[in-house]
């Protein structure tokens, strides 16, 4: 699996950078037809205290897989973006045992 992360108007973390991989590589061990993933992490101003956005988008046979979310910070929106696409895979693998 190949993993892209850009980071939209905002500096380079390399933990948060570390930690994604970190993730996504048990997520593709669990999952081998992950063929690529997107990541970007954006911050916005937001007034309730969020605005650290983690958008991710996997390419795999058939329909992409997208999720995002917006958190205090951007660990917790990984976590929240991650939790997101696991479930979508899950989905996803049954809908292929069906055949």
């Amino acid at each position: 699996m190949t993993i892209n992360i850009q980071y939209v108007q905002m500096a380079t973390s390399d933990t948060m950078s570390e930690f994604i991989t970190k993730k996504l590589e048990k997520l593709g061990e669990r999952y081998d037809w992950i063929i690529k993933a997107d990541v970007f992490f954006k911050k916005e101003n937001d007034p309730t205290g969020k605005g650290k956005i983690c958008d991710i988008q996997l390419s795999l046979p058939g329909p992409q897989i997208f999720a995002s979310s917006n958190e205090t910070s951007f660990e917790l929106a990984g976590k929240e973006t991650l939790s997101d696409l696991e479930k979508q895979l899950k989905k996803r693998k049954e809908a292929l045992k069906a055949y």
